[in-house]
């Protein structure tokens, strides 16, 4: 019996990558075998390897409310990707809390957390040849860190926002967490009993996404749009509404038509790009911390921008929308009427911003809102019937709401942000705290008074480090009935949702011997916001003494991750980068 040839086998048609795909240095050719075989192991076919490969850049976590559902905004980009041809692969990253780190020695480590995660989605997307990315981003730092990545590899990319949280309802009003940090100051000052504050703690969060005010991560997730680095209408959709996940398919989808096109943030990124997001910025009433963020996108880009553009843009720009904190109305508000672009498209018919800037999309921005209004995603501006929404003709204010100070205290400025009068001016005693905890102390005990200007300093970018937000302490101050007779200068941070005269970011910093450093209690502080000055009653030379009798500040950290990114910083003038290609 004559033994039977086995069958001929036949040999695989191995899909061909296309050429000019970094990936292909991990996936073509024998000698990529073992690397194949790698992502075989983990499910990938031929057909994935032949693909590009698209990074899904997620920093889920349990950590906060603002990323504990983005392992499912992830995943649908991750199903817009595979649809639309891309071989995706999800990494993650961290986050901080900055409302649960809020107040206490944690919050030095926000900052910081942003140039992680720029540096760890640059790495892993660097490590592994990626071809593109899509950046998934909920709480504060997220944002700009995801972004700072983004531009930094220069991949085709499209930043995906993970949403904001529904407003919370307590006896019959709406209220958020900033109500919760306020309440704190209420009961400190007797005006709210220890119960009602637990009653608003209950109602405040109800459910997953970022803090729904025009806070930091809502600014962000706005200017994102105003960049033309996230698709027009994206930002506003709740965390858990179902158009939050429609929106992270499209970003998967047109991350393929980035990849095919080879559009990248330096094909989108302009000038005019960072002058029509700091118009958004204004405009809207946004975070202090967009400044700071806005500057380090602008550094990691290579695009000349200054801390004073901020001011000329807001002095000619509108403030058209009432949001919280200068407002009452949260971001799900702004989605019911049409989103972002509607505020866009006031200003652009204003003649705000350009509309000839380029987006994630491949059209323009004035093309951008055509293609809305035809598609039916933009409804008419003669349709919209918002209250917190004015016609750039009849603004709410002449001028947008980030103000850039200047003077003996703060050469290379501090901001500030308008929630009240804009024309406000103010001259009382400096009360000087070393940090943030003794000036909550103060508050908290009732010795704030008419007038104080209350100085916080040496948690600067490096002296703090990490330039800490103090919600804690401004709220303090609102909720025990100052927010107008009592101002504030840090040069630290403060949250989206304070509000309030509370300048910060001045520069330079006390740690390296900036002007602020030299205050002592009693001296007069003088603020005019309609002059753009903060100045100190003491002549150049008096300053310049009491610096020189200062003690050399020792650093708070010698080790560790606060130690290293601690030396790294540089100005919040600047933007506060550590990137060493950034710094300027």
């Amino acid at each position: 019996m004559s033994q039977q040839e086995p069958p001929e086998r036949e040999e695989p048609e191995i899909p061909e990558k296309p050429e000019g795909l970094r990936s292909r240095e991990v996936t073509e050719g024998p000698e990529k075998a073992p690397h194949r075989a790698m992502f075989r192991a983990m499910g990938f076919d031929d057909d994935d390897l032949a693909s590009p490969m698209v990074g899904v850049a997620n920093p889920a976590a349990d950590i906060t409310p603002c990323n504990v559902h983005l392992d499912d905004v992830a995943d649908a980009a991750i199903d817009g990707i595979d649809d639309s041809g891309g071989m995706p692969i999800e990494f993650g990253t961290v986050t901080i809390s900055d409302a649960i780190s809020m107040g206490t020695e944690g919050m030095k480590a926000s900052l910081i957390s942003r140039e992680v995660i720029a540096d760890s989605v640059e790495l892993v997307a660097f490590g592994e040849r990626m071809d593109a990315l899509v950046t998934v981003a909920g709480c504060d730092k997220n944002l700009p860190g995801m972004m700072m990545a983004s531009i930094r590899t220069d991949l085709p990319s499209v930043f995906l926002y993970g949403g904001s949280i529904m407003p919370g309802e307590h006896e019959g009003r709406e209220v958020t967490v900033q109500n919760v940090f306020e309440g704190v100051g209420a009961v400190a000052s007797g005006d709210m009993s220890e119960e009602e504050l637990v009653e608003l703690e209950h109602d405040a969060c109800p459910g997953a996404g970022s803090c729904g005010g025009m806070f930091t991560a809502n600014t962000m997730a706005s200017i994102s749009e105003a960049l033309g680095m996230a698709p027009l209408g994206s930002a506003s959709p709740p965390a858990e509404d179902p158009s939050r996940y429609d929106e992270a398919e499209r970003a998967g989808q047109l991350v393929l038509e980035c990849v095919r096109e080879d559009r990248t943030p330096s094909d989108i990124l302009s000038k005019e790009s960072f002058e029509n997001a700091i118009a958004v910025q204004v405009a809207l009433g946004g975070s202090t911390n967009a400044v700071l963020h806005l500057l380090a996108l602008a550094a990691e880009a290579g695009i000349d921008l200054s801390i004073e553009e901020f001011d000329r843009i807001s002095k000619r720009t509108p403030k058209i929308a009432q949001l919280q904190p200068g407002g009452t109305r949260v971001m799900n508000d702004l989605h019911e009427v049409g989103g972002v672009p509607v505020v866009i498209r006031r200003l652009l018919e204003g003649g705000y911003m350009h509309g000839d800037a380029l987006t994630v999309t491949g059209r323009t921005l004035a093309e951008e809102i055509e293609h809305l209004e035809s598609t039916g995603h933009l409804p008419a501006d003669d349709d919209i019937d918002a209250e917190f929404l004015a016609p750039v003709g009849d603004p709410f204010h002449e001028e947008g709401a980030i103000k850039i100070l200047t003077g003996n205290l703060a050469p290379d400025g501090a901001v500030l942000k308008v929630t009240g009068e804009d024309k406000w001016f103010h001259e009382g005693p400096a009360r000087v705290f070393e940090d943030e905890e003794t000036a909550m102390e103060y508050v908290q005990e009732g010795h704030i008074e008419s007038g104080d200007v209350i100085i916080i300093r040496n948690e600067g970018p490096q002296g703090g480090p990490g330039m800490r937000e103090m919600l804690g302490v401004t709220a303090a101050v609102v909720g025990a009935g100052h927010e107008d007779d009592v101002a504030m200068l840090t040069d630290g941070r403060f949250s989206g949702a304070t509000r309030g005269p509370m300048i910060g970011h001045a520069a330079p910093e006390a740690y390296v011997g900036g002007p602020i450093g030299a205050l002592e209690d009693g001296d007069t502080v003088t603020i005019d916001i309609e002059a753009r000055s903060i100045e100190v009653d003491l002549t150049d030379d008096e300053l310049a003494a009491r610096l020189d009798d200062r003690e050399e500040p020792e650093p708070n950290y010698t080790s560790g991750v606060l130690a290293k990114y601690g030396q790294s910083f540089g100005s919040a003038a600047n933007g506060a980068v550590t990137n060493p290609g950034a710094k300027r």
